[in-house]
């Protein structure tokens, strides 16, 4: 029997071993040089709206606010009313300690009393001078002095009339009472604090006319104009929308929030309440012809930035440099660089060279509208 060669043996395992390592190396030259063709989602472009909704959201005001306060100082006896009740015209909300205007009042009637006697004492005097002078016993200059007594005394008299009618209107200034019909929105006083003359002591939202107070930044107030027609919603009632019209646009931004105050009237028989959130939304004008496409679709090149257009006809792909515009709420505009009926990459434009191969979808080649 013939013994195998030992040595034989090695030889032929290292020659199958290096064929098999020879073989695979040119299977992974083979998969390098496979251009891989990607697929890819393309996007087809049409005309820009001329137009963009805005929204701010505000809160259901009364139109005519009032901060209501008394007109004399003294300290608070009592407070009738609350906050969020409904008051009626010349209804009595808050009233002071009367004690010190009542000493003032009947000092002033006292006055009055003592300023009515002089005068009725300068008046007998002028009587009786009249009297003798036309008998030639008091002399001319006497009688002028007795004029001017009395025309002292009924000056004096008719001020401390007028000082006793200011005490008494002080005295009725102790209650403070509402001027129209509305609701109590806050009170910034109470029973036992003093108050001076006009502290604001009760706000008062009138009824009437409704309002909805929105707060607008620089860049969008422009849009806004005087009876512009804006829709009005509500966050309490998803199906009411109301027409409103702007009625106010503040001549000057707040200084802490750098926004305008604009006011937004509601129908007389709108069926809100005060305090209500709303939302107003307005239609305003855009760049003409611009376009929205997703961020995901944007890239840059020396960092200018670029969109993929992608040719249907040849399924390949090309750079095309872009003008950007403002941020829109599904993507960012663009006003130059796009024609509608172009179709661009929006997912994966990281993986893309010109001219690359992608492969498209069954629908891609219909023409965009």
């Amino acid at each position: 029997m013939t013994r195998p060669n030992f040595r034989s043996t090695l030889v032929l395992a290292g020659a199958l071993a290096a064929a098999a390592t020879l073989a695979g190396c040119r299977e992974e030259k083979a998969e390098e040089t496979v251009d891989h063709v990607r697929p890819v989602k393309p996007l087809p472009i049409t005309a820009g709206d001329e137009t963009r909704l805005i929204r701010y959201s505000g809160s259901v005001r009364a139109r005519v606010e009032t901060a209501l306060g008394f007109r004399v100082p003294g300290k608070i006896a009592e407070r009738r009313v609350d906050i969020g009740g409904r008051v009626e015209a010349g209804q009595m909300l808050a009233r002071l300690d009367p004690t010190d205007l009542e000493l003032a009042l009947k000092a002033a009637e006292a006055n009055v009393a003592a300023a009515r006697s002089r005068e009725k004492v300068a008046e007998d005097g002028l009587a009786r001078a009249r009297a003798l002078n036309a008998k030639g016993f008091v002399a001319d200059a006497n009688l002028d002095r007795a004029k001017l007594d009395a025309d002292q005394a009924s000056a004096s008299l008719e001020a401390a009339v007028s000082s006793r009618d200011q005490a008494a209107n002080q005295m009725a200034y102790a209650d403070l009472k509402a001027d129209a019909a509305g609701i109590v929105t806050d009170i910034r006083a109470d029973a036992g604090q003093v108050v001076a003359a006009g502290t604001p002591v009760v706000f008062l939202a009138r009824d009437g006319a409704k309002e909805v107070a929105i707060a607008v930044p620089e860049q969008d107030v422009v849009h806004f104009a005087k009876d512009q027609t804006v829709d009005v919603r509500f966050w309490a009632d998803a199906d009411l929308r109301l027409p409103g019209h702007v009625r106010e646009i503040a001549g000057a931004a707040d200084p802490a929030s750098r926004t305008y105050a604009v006011r937004v009237t509601l129908p007389t028989d709108a069926p809100v309440r005060l305090g209500m959130t709303a939302t107003v939304e307005a239609k305003v004008p855009v760049a003409v012809g611009s376009v929205v496409v997703p961020l995901s679709a944007l890239t840059e090149d020396a960092g200018k930035p670029q969109v993929w257009i992608v040719d249907t006809a040849s399924a390949t792909v090309a750079p095309r440099a872009v003008t950007l515009g403002r941020v829109a709420p599904d993507g960012v505009r663009i006003l130059d660089g796009l024609k509608p009926g172009e179709r661009i990459v929006t997912a994966g434009v990281q993986f893309l060279t010109p001219g690359k191969k992608v492969a498209l979808p069954a629908d891609a080649a219909a023409p965009a509208h």
